[in-house]
């Protein structure tokens, strides 16, 4: 594997952060600066985690603990994102993006498992 592109989980986390960035500009504008705000810093920090733990991978504990730290984001974003759809219900696409967001918390899991196991330092 030659970079963090390569990753799985972070081309999932990269494609979903594009569509929380759209989705989120659908918002009231009171909620741009609020909810909007905090729902894209956190889908991007999910991307951006897992690229700074691959940058890591030479120290295996170092690279796992990015990992969960991407996971930790993830799941805030799945927080976010359910009360995101009981407020604003119109907006379908956070419906869809709740649901999506279920995939990476699963892939960065199973990730850390492999890593844990697998992975030589």
């Amino acid at each position: 594997m030659s970079g963090y592109k390569e990753l799985e989980i972070y081309n999932m986390a990269f494609e979903l952060a594009i569509k929380i960035h759209y989705a989120s500009l659908k918002l009231p504008e009171f909620e741009l600066y609020e909810q909007g705000n905090q729902i894209r810093r956190s889908s991007k920090t999910i991307k951006d985690t897992i690229a700074e733990g691959y940058g890591r991978r030479r120290y295996k504990a170092d690279f796992i603990k990015f990992l969960v730290y991407a996971h930790s984001s993830n799941d805030e974003l799945n927080s976010q994102l359910d009360m995101i759809v009981v407020l604003y219900p119109e907006i379908e696409e956070f419906n869809e993006l709740a649901t999506e967001y279920k995939n990476p918390g699963r892939k960065i899991n199973s990730f850390i498992q492999y890593v844990e196991k697998n992975w030589k330092t």
